[in-house]
């Protein structure tokens, strides 16, 4: 029998407390949510995802310019920061690709994601490193030669051990910040891979860019790793994710329970970014309105010059006016 070498945490009152309420909220976003996705919100969401993260890290492009790198379009910019995107997104579209707990996904995506930016993209690191957690030196992590084992025994645990992908996921994300098994990317890395994680057992997380709301927490994301640092377990950054993770199935729940009126359906169904359609493409999105409701939405969207109507009867076909 394998037994993992299980990372020290311990769970915690406030840790079982969010595990249930996270439980219960994506009970009720997969009812409510799951049926609403198009191509156009995945891509919405890995642009969120993809900025957030790398603005923790420093990059400068705004959600304007990474959603013009998405469409292969020509962007002013730092050269680095530019490459930063193109790589983020390459890995974000393997996801299916990568397994959670095989060593040989990590260090693909590593690669992916540090191609061109560092010498040994795809390698663990094989010098000493300091750790940068913010505007904080943390001291040096572990030696290089310890990292091989140190990070076996970490996909052992993701691999063998029965705990729930949820705490699962915060402890990876925390150790690999605490082992920084690679010269650069290891924050990236512990977000993407905590993704990666929750995604193989929660099909919603694709929808959920949980880093946004760590980009506008930067400050408590750096003190949770400090202070579990110096408590020699990962309790407190434990506690910290799950608390994002539930406040961001908040906002989703409020976002898509609220009942929404005619306008800001429009608006949102043109956010989406399709620019010719038919009323039973605006219903798929919207499921749970008639068909007299979608031609009542269409007609306002004529009249407030948002829409422009083509086309008889069955064949009525509507285009977004920019």
């Amino acid at each position: 029998m394998i037994v993992s070498m299980r990372p020290p945490y311990d769970i915690s009152p406030k840790i079982l407390q969010l595990v249930s309420s996270i439980s219960i909220k994506l009970g009720e976003v997969n009812a409510n949510y799951l049926n609403k996705a198009t191509p156009q919100l995945r891509k919405q969401s890995k642009i969120k995802t993809i900025l957030s993260s790398l603005q923790i890290e420093g990059n400068t492009l705004n959600e304007e310019q990474v959603s013009a790198i998405f469409e292969n379009k020509i962007v002013i910019g730092p050269r680095k920061d530019i490459l930063e995107v193109q790589n983020a997104i390459k890995v974000y579209d393997s996801f299916n690709q990568f397994k959670s707990a095989s060593e040989k996904s990590l260090l693909l995506a590593h690669k992916m994601l540090m191609n061109g930016l560092i010498d040994n993209a795809g390698s663990f690191r094989n010098t000493g490193v300091g750790i940068v957690k913010g505007s904080i030196v943390t001291p040096l992590a572990p030696p290089s030669e310890l990292v091989p084992a140190l990070m076996n025994d970490l996909m052992d645990y993701l691999k063998n051990d029965k705990e729930l992908a949820l705490i699962k996921s915060c402890v990876f994300h925390y150790e690999l910040e605490f082992i920084h098994p690679f010269t650069d990317g290891n924050g990236r890395m512990g977000r993407l891979w905590q993704t990666l994680i929750l995604l193989e057992e929660f099909p919603v997380f694709e929808f959920l860019p949980f880093e946004t709301l760590i980009k506008s927490t930067q400050i408590n994301y750096y003190k949770a790793l400090s202070m579990s640092d110096k408590m020699g377990k990962s309790t407190l950054f434990i506690e910290y994710l799950l608390d994002i993770i539930d406040k961001s199935l908040e906002e989703m729940l409020h976002y898509t329970n609220k009942v929404m009126t005619s306008l800001e359906r429009l608006n949102y169904f043109i956010q989406e970014g399709i620019k010719e359609f038919t009323r039973k493409d605006y219903m798929l999105l919207f499921k749970d309105i008639s068909t007299a409701t979608a031609s009542r939405d269409l007609q306002k969207g004529i009249e407030l010059k948002l829409l422009k109507k083509s086309g008889l009867k069955n064949k009525t076909r509507y285009s977004v006016l920019n």
